[in-house]
């Protein structure tokens, strides 16, 4: 990444894009709202708000099977975010797309649906020390039902996935890889096309937690050629309460429900069921339809701003942000992988992150403190917990400057 300050930003209409986010004209502690907080949860711009308003004061009616003209509505605007989301990513087929609550329940379906018959004792799951706890404990959990183990490939010291050590660990017993597209503590971006290709080329089906990718670059599951493909609405301007697993069809055809109810089932007598087709048996029971309605019309409207326009956007603020930070006295980057997101996690050296992030929200600066969720990578810095300082498509040059600004402001107050 660059170091120099004085970065040039792309041309990008930032004034137009923030103007679309109604929450960044707030105040908070009477100072004008600066957000960085987008990879905890990214704000949503009015096509999303107001396509979920649509469908819930013109739409509303439960999906699938429904004769009235509401149901079949309703119906159409769900399963055309389906076929939204599979242009997004580029799947072969929507019945590889199937809506979840969010990455979490993604991957507790493919480790429930697709573990508990693919694993026994002596097999291994392999993930790293960078994962989030969504992409290890559903893991753990299903070993010990199983008895496999779970192992994890080493960082380097610049918190990279270090790959000498993750192709020694590919083994005969392997059965599964499972690692983040990009770190969501961190924002290190790891090489899932060749993790792709060396766990493939010993017949090991790979997952791939994307759910901090899918907002900042183009994602195509065919070129990556992943096995599953996990994300959130909620990380990439769209509601809370849904997201996506993306299966190749050969495994999601062989894979029993996770969960029984309505929907998911052609036939019930007492005695049997018979499930229903691709996508559907895996979306037991009323879905998250204005979820999936607000979630397509985000899609749309990062397609609309463009993916390329926005990766350099974020990048050149990234780029600015860690140059201006680097000058700071006792602040530390956490993770200084060249290939990064526009995530930053820092710490200050006496201060604890807690602190930091009570006094910039004094300021209206938004950031998010801890662990994370990845306590692991913690423990691998020595670390109990970060700064973190998370861009999307609405940040700015202003907001770097005022989160500079606001840890001066720290630094004054701890002396």
């Amino acid at each position: 990444m660059s170091a120099n300050p004085a970065v040039m930003l792309p041309r990008f209409d930032v004034a137009r894009v923030r103007a679309e986010f109604p929450i960044l004209s707030r105040t908070i502690n009477g100072k004008p709202l600066v957000y960085l907080d987008s990879a905890a949860s990214s704000q949503r711009p009015w096509p999303v708000l107001r396509a979920i308003e649509h469908y819930e004061t013109a739409l509303h009616a439960n999906v699938h099977r429904g004769v009235h003209s509401l149901s079949q509505w309703a119906t159409e605007a769900y399963e055309g975010s389906r076929e939204t989301v599979r242009r997004f990513i580029n799947a072969r087929s929507t019945r590889e797309i199937v809506f979840v609550r969010g990455t979490t329940e993604a991957i507790n379906l493919v480790a429930n649906s697709w573990g508990r018959g693919a694993l026994k004792p002596g097999d291994e799951v392999l993930i790293s020390h960078l994962e989030h706890h969504a992409n290890i404990v559903p893991w753990q959990m299903i070993c010990a039902a199983t008895g496999a183990k779970l192992r994890a490939a080493p960082l380097t010291a610049a918190g990279e996935l270090d790959l000498e050590a993750f192709t020694w660990l590919l083994n005969a017993r392997t059965r599964l890889v499972a690692l983040a597209h990009v770190s969501n503590a961190l924002g290190t971006v790891l090489p899932v096309q060749e993790i792709v290709r060396l766990a493939h080329a010993q017949g090991i089906p790979v997952l791939l937690d994307g759910a901090q990718a899918v907002p900042h670059a183009l994602v195509d599951v065919q070129a990556l050629d992943c096995d599953f493909y996990a994300f959130s609405a909620h990380k990439v301007y769209g509601p809370t309460g849904i997201g996506v697993l993306y299966g190749r069809e050969s495994l999601l055809a062989a894979m029993p429900p996770w969960q029984g109810g309505g929907d998911m089932i052609l036939s019930v007598s007492i005695e049997a069921s018979t499930y229903n087709d691709l996508p559907w048996k895996f979306e037991a029971g009323t879905p998250n339809i204005s979820g999936a309605i607000g979630l397509g019309a985000a899609l749309e409207y990062v397609e609309a701003l463009g993916r390329e326009a926005i990766a350099a956007h974020e990048h050149a603020l990234l780029n600015l942000a860690s140059a201006r930070l680097a000058t700071l006295p006792g602040l530390r980057l956490i993770g200084t992988a060249p290939e990064k997101a526009a995530v930053i996690s820092f710490t200050l050296e006496g201060i604890h992150p807690h602190d930091i992030g009570t006094i910039l929200d004094s300021e209206g600066i938004a950031i998010r403190t801890g662990h994370h969720c990845a306590m692991p990578l913690m423990q691998y810095y020595g670390l109990a917990a970060t700064a973190r300082a998370s861009f999307g498509c609405y940040s700015n040059t202003h907001d770097v400057e005022r989160l500079v600004q606001g840890l001066h402001k720290v630094l004054e107050v701890f002396g």
